[in-house]
């Protein structure tokens, strides 16, 4: 589960979802994040993605794990309000990311059979203005204490996502830093570069 996970923003319209295949070489996966549409709804952002280039092995699910399921997406993405960890994974043979905020719940979730976290949020963010952010010290001290994949998410920019990484974060999960920038491809772009470099030992 390594790499750059976007996350959609939960507003996402037709004109949004075409940016994804447009810069899929950017992205390593791409999370329907849609709390309020419906199944039938989901199902056809998936199939639009899919019709227009993006593998559905790169597609995470947030929550429903029987549109997961039947469209053959990557996995799941569990909140705190979802089918617990260990339910899906004695039900289905699929990739279970598990979001969690605390050492407690990360090593609860690997123990249920988790296969990756989202942890945050590291960084002050706008989706969680007045709530501390977690910070690095914590993240590293989870990324220690479980043997799983840990993608940071919470106010990362291309300027802090090092911090992340050598944090032990296996990758960073990106919502606003994209769809609210002001040139969104070039946002991304900055993302992976900076990725990229540290993946390949180049950064000072």
């Amino acid at each position: 589960m390594q790499g750059i996970h976007l996350i959609s923003n939960g507003r996402l319209t037709e004109n949004d979802l075409q940016f994804v295949p447009e810069n899929i070489d950017k992205v390593d996966f791409i999370h329907l994040r849609e709390k309020t549409k419906t199944a039938k709804e989901i199902v056809e952002m998936i199939d639009l993605l899919v019709e227009s280039g993006v593998p559905a092995d790169r597609i995470i699910i947030n929550d429903r794990v029987d549109v997961a399921w039947v469209k053959k997406c990557k996995g799941v993405q569990l909140a705190f309000h979802s089918i617990p960890v260990a339910d899906v994974k004695n039900s289905f043979p699929i990739r279970i990311g598990k979001s969690v905020h605390s050492l407690v719940e990360a090593i609860a979730a690997e123990q249920n059979g988790a296969d990756f976290l989202l942890y945050g949020h590291i960084f002050p963010s706008n989706s969680k203005q007045g709530i501390e952010p977690r910070g690095v010290a914590a993240l590293t001290e989870l990324t220690e204490n479980v043997s799983i994949p840990v993608i940071a998410i919470g106010g990362i920019t291309e300027l802090n996502m090092s911090e992340v990484l050598d944090a032990g974060a296996s990758g960073v999960a990106i919502m606003s830093g994209v769809w609210d920038a002001e040139d969104p491809t070039n946002a991304l772009k900055c993302y992976r570069k900076v990725f990229d470099k540290r993946k390949e030992g180049h950064l000072d």
